[in-house]
């Protein structure tokens, strides 16, 4: 099945993947393109109705500014340029773009002209909006025409009155856009026509079939961390291969406590054939000395493959491998319009020499509809709700050597911490929560003698998908039983801090 595509083209802005993430949430099917070579590609997709230029860092009157090739603008597909997009636009129809004495940044309140675009159908007057620019056009003229203005920006928004051609100075695909998504759906659905199909239930129709056309009559291997994205992709490939699908489960020694067990129960009524491989000492041995946070997980990542490779062998030939690969891994690990921000195991961690093809169904998805798709898969409400745990395990979640004492220190601390969020219910409200040990050592006070032991972090953070994320506002009670009981239970530590940081600027994980 074609779905009606919405092309985001990505000029670097951290916002991209949430425009796509909006629009998909609007039942339309979005992609992510590089700027480079639109009108090559858009030849072979005939299927798409609309196109969203993206904001970014640079400014258009810059030499090395990335650009957008006129001729996009001939082929009658609406667009929908968003900041540096808009400016883009602008630029390339002869419009004159200035730097601002002061860059804008934060909440806006637009005024709309009397006479909007169908673009702000439905769309109050005046709306909150966030502005995040250093730019913006300077003067405007026909066939330009102002859809919205405010106290700093006159030319908040406008549009073409010829071409199907829209653009914003804002961000409506941020939360902070009071009516953003009532913006892009009328982009979606008045302006580009298209039709809503983005369902789990395509999803699952097409990745089964996808699956299928891929595997052949080949054996998959899939690396079960019993977590939801590969239990998700596990029961995706079952119901599209059935027993041509062997899991491996391999605890290496850096999981919660009783993680290991709860996996195995958790998923024995699944019909999933599953094999557990202890490797804990493998992993343990090959991460001494280890320190830096990249060489941790590219070790991690090589021992997962080489462990595969070598139990594959006992038990028949495997052409194929299979991991839970989400979107976000493979933005954060880097790809060719997204900054490396660090590698996660199974896309930058792995190593050159892999005896496997790789099977990743679910690396299109966000974490959020990774969620949905295992709802439509018939996962328990436990596994699919489970909060995310990162392949490396506690192994990023201790700043330094790991070893079997600090190994113990964040297992013990982080099963008080979920126990304590569980008694309060934050489990069912906070989308992930862990403690750290951070490296740092200070002075303490413990029954009348001087301590110099280890500080811990405490972690928790609410997201939709991972992409971004607020620090939780733990009620001080609960933290103060968390501390009193970590300090109180797990030796080596005698003090607990909270991280207030959201992402961005900083990751959900520390390493």
């Amino acid at each position: 099945m074609l779905h009606d595509t919405i092309i985001v083209i990505d000029y670097g802005s951290q916002y991209n993947h949430l425009i796509t993430r909006r629009i998909r949430d609007l039942g339309v099917y979005s992609e992510l393109w590089h700027h480079s070579d639109v009108c090559a590609k858009l030849k072979d997709n005939p299927h798409i109705k609309g196109i969203i230029l993206s904001g970014g860092p640079n400014s258009v009157y810059e030499s090395n500014a990335p650009t957008l090739e006129i001729e996009l603008l001939d082929y009658g597909i609406p667009i929908l340029g968003i900041c540096y997009g808009m400016q883009l636009l602008a630029y390339q129809t002869g419009l004159s773009i200035k730097k601002v004495l002061h860059r804008e940044y934060g909440r806006s309140e637009i005024e709309l002209t009397h006479s909007p675009s169908l673009l702000f159908q439905n769309v109050p007057s005046p709306t909150k909006v966030l502005m995040s620019h250093g730019d913006q056009v300077e003067n405007i003229h026909l066939p330009w025409i102002v859809d919205s203005s405010s106290t700093t920006c006159k030319i908040a928004s406008m549009h073409h009155q010829t071409l199907p051609l829209y653009a914003v100075q804002f961000h409506p695909e941020v939360q902070s856009t009071d009516d953003g998504m009532t913006l892009l759906s009328n982009f979606l659905f008045l302006i580009c026509k298209a039709t809503k199909s983005w369902t789990m239930d395509s999803i699952i129709q097409e990745e089964v079939k996808r699956i299928q056309d891929q595997v052949q009559d080949h054996h998959v291997l899939l690396g079960l961390s019993g977590g939801v994205d590969s239990s998700v992709a596990a029961l995706l490939l079952h119901k599209a291969i059935k027993d041509k699908l062997t899991c491996m489960f391999i605890d290496h020694g850096l999981l919660r406590q009783d993680e290991a067990s709860e996996v195995m129960t958790s998923l024995e009524d699944s019909h999933l054939h599953i094999i557990k491989i202890d490797a804990k000492d493998r992993f343990l041995q090959a991460l001494v000395g280890i320190t830096d946070p990249e060489d941790k997980r590219k070790i991690i990542g090589t021992q997962f493959i080489r462990v595969f490779e070598e139990e594959s062998r006992k038990i028949g030939q495997f052409r194929y491998l299979a991991q839970g690969t989400l979107y976000t891994d493979i933005i954060e690990s880097g790809t060719s319009t997204a900054q490396k921000i660090k590698s996660h195991h199974n896309v930058g961690g792995l190593p050159k020499d892999v005896d496997f093809i790789l099977v990743e169904p679910l690396k299109t998805l966000f974490k959020d509809e990774v969620r949905k798709l295992g709802v439509a898969l018939g996962l328990k409400h436990h596994l699919v709700y489970r909060q995310p745990f990162p392949g490396p395990g506690l192994a990023i979640r201790i700043m330094g050597e790991v070893t079997p004492s600090r190994l113990r220190i964040v297992m013990q601390s982080d099963f008080i911490l979920r126990e304590e969020f569980s008694k309060a219910l934050l489990n069912e409200t906070v989308w992930q929560y862990f403690t750290v040990l951070t490296g740092v050592k200070t002075v303490g006070v413990m029954g009348d003698g001087r301590t110099y032991e280890e500080v811990l972090a405490i972690r928790a953070v609410h997201s939709v998908d991972g992409m971004t994320a607020q620090f939780y506002p733990v009620p001080y009670p609960i933290l103060e039983t968390i501390s009193r009981r970590i300090i109180n239970e797990v030796q080596g530590v005698n003090r607990i801090v909270y991280d207030i940081t959201s992402k961005p600027p900083a990751t959900i994980e520390w390493e």
